[in-house]
């Protein structure tokens, strides 16, 4: 009973980890990443979809995204999309694709990114901290019924509480790995 309890919270602290360097990945660093543009919907044929399910996406260098629409007609709905996005470049239309110069990062625009990933982490350890609060209301309801006893609960909080402080401390070296990779120029 115990262990099910611990082996769920174990999972969805993963998964709040996995989705936290989801987050990283959008984050702009030195060099461009086209993950930068995973947010971005185009309007196709009245469905909001993903732009790179109507595109290819490609990385030429350091500097510059180019996104080749699959179907000419997409080239106005995928610049406006990238215009509304507000991701710090304006779309650059030829006719045949859309191309994106990315400017040197200053360090204010630095800063700012370091502020976003400090922020995407604490979301992150909210979460986790949501997890610890089920994870002991699974163990206070076996408390309550009797299914263990108050010994075993409290050793089982304990544990909790240690999968929680290891979860956190992850969040924490990832975030200063994401503030590294940032501030370096």
């Amino acid at each position: 009973m115990l262990d099910e309890i611990y082996k769920k919270q174990k999972n969805q602290s993963e998964k709040s980890l996995e989705n936290l360097k989801k987050d990283f990945s959008t984050l702009r660093t030195g060099k461009v990443n086209i993950n930068i543009l995973d947010n971005i919907t185009v309007d196709y044929y009245g469905t909001q979809t993903p732009l790179n399910q109507v595109a290819t996406v490609l990385a030429n260098d350091a500097s510059t995204i180019s996104i080749s629409p699959w179907e000419k007609t997409m080239l106005k709905n995928i610049e406006s999309a990238i215009a509304q996005a507000n991701i710090g470049v304006n779309p650059n239309n030829d006719g045949e694709a859309i191309k994106l110069f990315f400017p040197p990062m200053t360090s204010e625009q630095r800063q700012e990114n370091v502020k976003h990933a400090k922020a995407m982490s604490e979301k992150a350890k909210v979460a986790i901290r949501n997890i610890r609060k089920d994870a002991n209301d699974g163990v206070k309801k076996l408390e309550k019924d009797k299914s263990i006893s108050e010994d075993e609960a409290k050793k089982a909080y304990d544990e909790v509480q240690k999968l929680t402080d290891s979860y956190i401390s992850k969040v924490d070296d990832m975030l200063k790995n994401k503030e590294s990779e940032l501030l370096k120029i």
